[in-house]
């Protein structure tokens, strides 16, 4: 008769599955295969719209944005009165930004973004939201605690700033404006967008530095 031996079973278990992805991107491939495999979607398709975030429709669209803010002062007072209209002159309008409000961090203020209800977010110009936005944790402490958040992201503010906290919904979503750094003078918008940080435009992040191109 076969001997059975249960940890012996469980150390190969351990072994296949440390091998494998994680099961969100195992059901995603699965998804993927079968789309494919029937017919609904071409594999190209597919190629096109992973490209199309990752390099475009990404945070580098929101960097865009804020490099213009930073070179234009007419752009950026369109902006902060209308950010929606604004960024139609990129061609970034959409669903996403439909409703799209832009806040500008100061010496005195900060701005920090939160889905209270759940992970509303301008996906259309910074790109898919980080996994921490969609988080409960971070949904109910920025609100509670946003100072203490900012710390954990490595953001130590000065007592006399201010820190404004803003609630996305599906019909109204932000993006933060941060403060342009010293040593920048000169640069021209492709060169101050590379930067710009997709969490500066969140406000998990302020301190922007030039060497971080």
């Amino acid at each position: 008769m076969t001997r059975f031996d249960g940890e012996e079973a469980a150390q190969v278990h351990r072994h296949l599955h440390a091998h494998l992805p994680s099961d969100p991107a195992l059901r995603v491939k699965a998804l993927e295969s079968l789309l494919v495999e029937r017919g609904m979607v071409a594999p190209e398709t597919l190629d096109a719209w992973v490209e199309a975030y990752s390099e475009h429709i990404g945070p580098m669209r929101g960097a865009q944005v804020v490099a213009r803010a930073w070179t234009d002062p007419a752009f950026r007072e369109r902006l902060l009165a209308n950010a929606a209209e604004a960024i139609k002159e990129f061609g970034f309008e959409g669903h996403a930004t439909g409703n799209l409000k832009a806040v500008a961090n100061t010496p005195t203020d900060h701005n920090m973004i939160v889905c209270t209800l759940c992970s509303c977010y301008p996906f259309s110009i910074l790109g898919m939201s980080p996994a921490w936005y969609k988080s409960s944790e971070y949904r109910a402490r920025a609100v509670r605690e946003p100072r203490k958040v900012l710390e954990e992201f490595g953001v130590s503010l000065d007592p006399e700033v201010a820190v404004h906290v803003w609630d996305s919904t599906a019909e109204l979503r932000y993006i933060v404006i941060p403060e342009r750094p010293a040593g920048t003078e000169g640069w021209d918008e492709a060169r101050l967008a590379a930067i710009v940080t997709r969490n500066s435009m969140i406000g998990t992040h302020r301190t922007l530095t030039a060497e971080a191109e």
